[in-house]
């Protein structure tokens, strides 16, 4: 595997947690129910797409395989857990 390989399949490998981090972030502004500056959204992005990208590779390491439908259902619990944690605070 040359280096745009590895690049390439870390891109995949990220991507459903950009994705879920993301739109669980934007979701409830787009709705108008949280009004915050774009460095909080921001913020609150990074942290979920870092707590997604660890459970997928949770996933990759104990599964043996990228893709499993247990792991995904994990990034949305992990996902969802971690705006809930967030909502608490606020």
């Amino acid at each position: 595997m040359d280096f745009f390989d590895l690049i390439w399949h870390l891109a995949g490998l990220a991507a459903p947690a950009l994705f879920v981090a993301v739109i669980v972030v934007l979701l409830p502004w787009m709705l108008g129910k949280n009004r915050f500056s774009a460095r909080v959204l921001l913020a609150r992005a990074a942290v979920n797409f870092l707590v997604c990208a660890l459970v997928l590779v949770g996933g990759l390491v104990l599964l043996g395989q990228d893709g499993r439908m247990l792991t995904y259902a994990l990034l949305v619990l992990a996902s969802a857990t971690m705006a809930l944690w967030r909502r608490r605070l606020d």
